[in-house]
């Protein structure tokens, strides 16, 4: 646990000192007043490879000694990463992950590497998630279209409130709304039509 607190904590403090560098105009790059040129599929292809190759140094170097193989999708723009113990590159509810994907498309973004947010999945987390996610508001739509009452779930991130509304969105019979405010903001599920 410590491991994963001093990784959030640095990669807190490397992003702090980049937003210091842009509000006071120090930027070590200046590329504001460069025209950005299209990338070809060749050049996204490159790209997404040599963001890959960054990725598995840094989750190499995070959990020392582990074996780590990438593959990339051009098309979804995904990196998914596979090796035995990556439990530390991923942290507590994906947070070390999703602190290497903010690092890893901010270097992208500067160093003109890719042109598109490239999205980290360490073992198929984010995968399963997805379909953990996606499976509790199926469970939770039903159950509220059923009893004809409104669902409030547990609060989530904004991730995952994100992949429940997207689900939802098909259901005819319930709509969802977020309440509260962060960290508690949660998802309150509603049908449509009450049951008689």
């Amino acid at each position: 646990m410590v491991g994963n607190t001093g990784i959030v904590n640095a990669i807190d403090s490397f992003v702090a000192s980049l937003e210091e560098e842009q509000v006071n105009g120090k930027l070590i790059e200046d590329n504001s007043n460069t025209k950005k040129p299209e990338m070809s599929e060749d050049n996204s292809l490159a790209g997404l490879n040599n963001i890959a190759r960054i990725i598995k140094k840094s989750i190499e170097m995070i959990c020392l000694g582990e074996k780590v193989k990438v593959n990339t999708k051009l098309d979804d723009f995904e990196v998914s990463v596979h090796g035995e113990d990556l439990g530390i590159a991923i942290g507590r509810d994906g947070k070390n992950m999703a602190a290497l994907e903010y690092l890893i498309n901010l270097i992208g973004k500067r160093k003109k590497i890719v042109d598109k947010k490239v999205t980290i999945d360490i073992k198929d987390y984010r995968k399963n998630k997805i379909e953990k996610v996606t499976n509790i508001a199926i469970r939770m739509a039903k159950k509220a279209i059923k009893e004809g009452k409104k669902i409030a779930l547990k609060p989530m991130c904004s991730y995952e409130r994100k992949i429940i509304h997207n689900a939802l969105s098909k259901f005819k019979d319930v709509t969802t709304r977020s309440k509260d405010e962060e960290p508690n903001r949660r998802i309150i599920i509603y049908p449509l039509k009450e049951v008689k």
